[in-house]
């Protein structure tokens, strides 16, 4: 069974998702990253795919795949990085990003080379739901890769729905149209998204990521749905603490229990 599915199935509330640029603020800390992630109790970790036009990123995760990509990171470089993580990871790795440099490397071989480094999904923000079921998902479904969709709070019900039948994993909420970034707090509009989606009673589970950053909207996360997904504010603490992933998950998740 796909990670993704197992750690649902096994831990269906208050998951934490980490969100990092692969390639930021080193060009080879990246697996040292995610094995500092998951000892220190993380549940998913989302390795970002830098690229140079970022479209649903905001300032703070564009200026981490601007100075990856400056460091030399690429899918390529990614790849051979990944190559034995499995050795001692054992959590769910979500690969995210964006269509262009998944179709220049070949989206087949972008799968081969998933499950030759233990990859269980992807995320890709602009990969359109109707593409995705004409030219991707045979190919995701023939290497057990998970196409994660995202939805927003203007993403109708119909569509909602077709997400949810025909993709597997979980789905990713978006809490708001803007780009990513830290927020204090959820305003009664977010809520309502939130409970909204959450009666519509949906196959997958939910994980709700964008402006996630302290302890008042990770509550709000794990409250609707089984849990959050944090980027922007762990990039800016990694930043800070000179890539030491150690020193930037304690301080994340200090900041969440209070």
């Amino acid at each position: 069974m796909n990670r993704i599915n197992q750690l649902f199935q096994s831990n269906p509330k208050d998951l934490l998702s980490i969100y990092f640029c692969a390639g930021c603020p080193t060009l080879e800390g990246t697996a040292d990253v995610i094995r500092a992630l998951e000892r220190n109790g993380v549940n998913m970790i989302e390795i970002g795919i830098p690229f140079s036009d970022p479209m649903a990123d905001g300032v703070v995760i564009q200026e981490a795949a601007t100075r990856a990509l400056r460091n030399g990171m690429s899918l390529r470089l990614l790849f051979d990085q990944l190559r034995d993580i499995r050795r001692d990871v054992h959590i769910p790795l979500v690969l995210m990003g964006y269509l262009n440099p998944i179709m220049q490397f070949g989206f087949e071989r972008f799968c081969q080379e998933c499950v030759a480094c233990g990859i269980d999904g992807v995320i890709i923000p602009d990969l359109p739901f109707r593409d995705f079921e004409q030219d991707y998902k045979e190919t995701a479904l023939r290497y057990d890769l998970k196409v994660i969709m995202l939805i927003t709070p203007e993403t109708s019900e119909e569509r909602i729905r077709l997400i949810d039948t025909h993709t597997d994993g979980f789905i990713y909420m978006v809490s708001s149209a803007a780009t990513t970034g830290a927020q204090r707090d959820f305003n009664e509009q977010k809520l309502a998204y939130f409970r909204r989606i959450q009666a519509m009673q949906l196959r997958n589970p939910r994980m709700i990521g964008f402006g996630i950053s302290n302890y008042q909207t990770f509550r709000s996360a794990c409250d609707n749905s089984a849990g959050g997904i944090i980027g922007s504010r762990f990039v800016t603490l990694l930043n800070e603490a000179e890539g030491d992933a150690e020193k930037a998950i304690r301080q994340l998740k200090k900041d969440l229990e209070s």
